[in-house]
This record gives C-alpha cells, sequence and structure tokens, in this order.
C-alpha cells in the first residue's frame, strides 16, 4: 500500500511541478533538463564496469560529494563517474564540472523510470548524498545486487524514519549496503532501530571548506577598500536578517568596515540594501577609484562566487537564513578560523550545534541581542581571538572524512 501510495506522489509531484512551470523559471527548467533524457543518456554514456554514479539533490549536497568524487579520481582515474541532480539550481551550475564524466539529472522516481536508467548505465557501485532516498531507485539497486551508499548522512530521532508508522520508510534505509553519518547522534538513532550498516565519518564538507580556502583567489578591490581595518562579513543574507545587521551597521560607532553579500543578487535586493544604508558605501561590480574605495564603510557584494574569498578578510561573519528557512553555510567562514552569528533556524545543522558549543558560534533573535554581541566583539578583542581558535580547531579536528569514505569504498 505504502509502495503505491509513494508511486501516485511521484506523478503528482510532477504533476504540480508542469502546473508551475508556466509562471516558475525554476520549474520550466526542472522539466525541460528531463525532456530526451534517456535518449541523450544512450548516446552518451558507455555502460557497465568502472562506472560510479554519484546522485546529489542540489548545489550544497555537491559540495559535499565534490571532495569524494576528486579523491576517487585520483585515487581510480581509471573509473569514470556520471553525476546526477534533481535541482536545477545544482544542475545548471555544474553541469560542466570537469571531474565527471557525464551530467545529468535525474529522472522521476518511478519503477519504469528506474529500470530504463539502470539499464542505460549499469554502474558498478553507486553514491547518494545526505538526505537522498528515492524509494524505486534503491530498489531496483538492490534487486541487482549493486553496492549503493549514502555518506554525509544526518538523522534525528523526529524524522519520519522513526516515527511509529515509519516502518516503511525504514524499508528504504535497510536498502543501502552502508551508511557514513555525520554525528554520534545519527550512529545511536539508526542503532537503535536495528541498523548495523552504519558508521561515523563525518562531514565531507570540512574537506571541501579546507580546499576551498586554499583556494580562495585575492580580491584586490576588497583589500583596498578594507584597508587593514576590522572587516564584518554578512554572508548569504535574507531580508529578515539584513534587518537586524543594516540597522547595527547604521549604529555602529566603531572604526569597522561591513560587506553584505545579500543571498539573492538582484536588482531589488540590491536596492533593498542601500535604501536601507545609512553610511557610504560601494559596490563591488562598480568601477570605484581607490578614494572611493577606502573612503566608504560598507561593500556590498553585488555578484556571485566572491563570498568564500570574501571571508578571509573578515574577523567576524553574520550568517543569513536563520530567520527564513535555515542557515546557510556556516563552516565557509569557520574556516578562515572566526566567530560567526546567525538566527534561531539552525536546529537540522550539525555544524552550528557543535561551533555553539564550542562557543565559537552563537544565536541572535533580535536586534537587541545582536547589538549586545557585536559590541563585545568589537571592544574586546580577547574574547574574537578565543573564538577563532574554537572555530579553527573545530575545522581542523573533524577533517578526514573524504579519505575515511574513498578507503572504504576501494577495499570492499
Amino acid at each position: 500500500m505504502m509502495r503505491f501510495l509513494y508511486n501516485i506522489s511521484m506523478h503528482v509531484y510532477h504533476f504540480l511541478i508542469w502546473t508551475v512551470s508556466f509562471r516558475n523559471p525554476k520549474a520550466r527548467k526542472w522539466l525541460s533538463g528531463r525532456k530526451g533524457l534517456f535518449e541523450r543518456i544512450g548516446q552518451e554514456v558507455v555502460p557497465g564496469n568502472q562506472l560510479l554514479w554519484f546522485h546529489v539533490s542540489s548545489l550544497g549536497e555537491f559540495e559535499q560529494a565534490r571532495p569524494v568524487m576528486e579523491e576517487v579520481k585520483k585515487y581510480a582515474p581509471h573509473y569514470r563517474i556520471l553525476l546526477t541532480f534533481f535541482s536545477p539550481s545544482g544542475y545548471e551550475l555544474r553541469k560542466d564540472y570537469q571531474f565527471a564524466d557525464y551530467v545529468f539529472y535525474i529522472p522521476l522516481d518511478t519503477p519504469g523510470n528506474a529500470r530504463r536508467f539502470l539499464d542505460l548505465v549499469k554502474p558498478e557501485k553507486v553514491f547518494f548524498v545526505k538526505y537522498e532516498f528515492w524509494f524505486n531507485f534503491l530498489s531496483e539497486l538492490h534487486q541487482r545486487k549493486i553496492p549503493t551508499y549514502l555518506f554525509s548522512a544526518l538523522f534525528r530521532p523526529d524524522q519520519y524514519f522513526f516515527k511509529p508508522w515509519g516502518k516503511w520508510f525504514r524499508k528504504v534505509l535497510r536498502v543501502y549496503t552502508h551508511i557514513f553519518v555525520q554525528n554520534q547522534s545519527s550512529f545511536t538513532t539508526l542503532q537503535k532501530f536495528g541498523f548495523n550498516n552504519v558508521s561515523i565519518s563525518g562531514d565531507t564538507r570540512l574537506d571541501r571548506v579546507a580546499q576551498i580556502a586554499l583556494a580562495a583567489a585575492r580580491l584586490p578591490k576588497l583589500e583596498t577598500f578594507c584597508m587593514g581595518q576590522k572587516v564584518v562579513v554578512a554572508g548569504s543574507t535574507w531580508p529578515e536578517d539584513e534587518l537586524l545587521f543594516l540597522n547595527y551597521v547604521n549604529d555602529c560607532k566603531h572604526n569597522v568596515k561591513f560587506v553584505v553579500a545579500p543571498h539573492e543578487v538582484n536588482e531589488s535586493s540590491i536596492e533593498r540594501i542601500t535604501s536601507a544604508l545609512k553610511r557610504p558605501y560601494v559596490l563591488y561590480s562598480s568601477d570605484s577609484a581607490t578614494a572611493d574605495l577606502e573612503e566608504a564603510e560598507v561593500m556590498i557584494v553585488d555578484g556571485y562566487g566572491y563570498l568564500v574569498s570574501v571571508y578571509k578578510y573578515a574577523k567576524i561573519a553574520y550568517i543569513g537564513g536563520g530567520f527564513t528557512s535555515g542557515i546557510h553555510s556556516i563552516l565557509e567562514p569557520a574556516v578562515y578560523g572566526m566567530p560567526v552569528v546567525f538566527g534561531p533556524d539552525y536546529h537540522k545543522f550539525h555544524e552550528a550545534i557543535e561551533l555553539i558549543r564550542l562557543g565559537a558560534a552563537h544565536v541572535v533573535l533580535n536586534f537587541d541581542e545582536l547589538k549586545s554581541l557585536f559590541e563585545s566583539y568589537l571592544t574586546d578583542p580577547d574574547r574574537v581571538s578565543e573564538e577563532s581558535r574554537s572555530a579553527s580547531q573545530y575545522v581542523e579536528n573533524n577533517r578526514g572524512a573524504t579519505e575515511q569514505i574513498v578507503r572504504y569504498f576501494f577495499e570492499k
């Protein structure tokens, strides 16, 4: 019965995507990217041995899969990698990823699609990332005895798998050959329900952010703007974040520079920020003279791809998303060694919980709390130094998941 309802839900989902596609560009890309998909796969993919299939949902999960794929290519370059995405936001940005031999959308998870896809590609091993539980694909992989792994996974006792009515969903998890979880809590939760195919490896994102930090580009324009002063960065902000942060920017009496990088870069978001500011600002994209850059007190990053480099110039980072659907990446600033601040929606993020426990991250619920915390940082350099060390140590102590996972794959 549950399988029947699940398959019905897949068709309902497809219908809903089609319905909203008339006014939603992302939904249109979701549909158009799957048109003629099987024909393209049949023409391009050489099936069979030495083909590894990695599936990710979107860009965030891709960043978790990336160090594993690159380590595989280093460890065993003869393997070919097939990378699939569920979401257009990930596919469109990484469809030319150099370490994947083939990049496609994953077909909708129906029994027929799962059989047809696997008939075409015939992978030797399959790797899913974090929250990927496609029942028909997993069932078909299990029937064909293809080793299938889940890594960088997180589980919580309140998830539907572990509800009194979740037995059918737990059967999906049992299909995995092995599950690599990020933390002890996930491991304990699974073991409580009789899962023995589990080990703690940590989060591969920590390996990835360390790579990013080493390769981060210099930003000469930002260096001129900073002039060696203290810099506070607000990254991936939404309107709710900006309401607090920009009020503090306007109110701040300290000799400090601010950088704001909105999550969505468009005319509306830039106008929203500039209209709220009462201090001289400059856009990163502008052809500003050196004097203008030095005199500006706020820089607005009005482009994509800069934020990971921007963080290395900061002493303190505010991370957006904590007042909406969940915080964005706090590991990107933490890897440079700095305190991180965010709103209250963080409980699904293991790294946030751990950094709070270590005293390297703090939650603010309103403007008064944000102001009090930032005033403390800007008047107490010893506090900043101590929390910065804690952030750096967390990243350093928790690296190594990629090597552990890849070693397991090739020893089996």
